[in-house]
């Protein structure tokens, strides 16, 4: 498979985490009390897919699994700066820190425990 084709997985990921970020406050849904729990969800299984698909894209490479890390929490620090000219949305450290980091951290750790089977 060509190099380029094996980054469109994650191409498709970063095209939608931006098109859910350019969602004004007022159009995003609400899931009433699991409201919190299925927003900051999204964040983390997108930040696993991504470095997932980020790792794809470096052929699972296993001394790029920080690079793979690295890639994914840079483009959480760019989507958050992205969501601060979202009307009524606000940039947060805390969900680059604690959800998109973790979900980072969790494909990468998925595909690890996956390969050592």
């Amino acid at each position: 498979m060509s190099r380029f084709l094996r980054w469109i997985p994650a191409l498709i990921l970063m095209a939608v985490i931006f098109v859910s970020s350019s969602m004004p406050s007022a159009n995003l849904p609400d899931y009433g009390v699991f409201d919190r729990l299925v927003k900051k969800g999204g964040h983390v299984i997108g930040y696993a897919l991504l470095s997932l698909a980020y790792w794809y894209g470096l052929d699972f490479d296993p001394r790029k699994r920080w690079l793979v890390w690295l890639m994914a929490v840079l483009y959480a620090i760019t989507d958050e700066l992205h969501q601060s000219f979202t009307p009524g949305r606000q940039p947060s450290l805390a969900d680059v820190l604690i959800f998109d980091n973790g979900g980072a951290l969790l494909g990468i750790l998925m595909r690890r425990l996956f390969a050592a089977r």
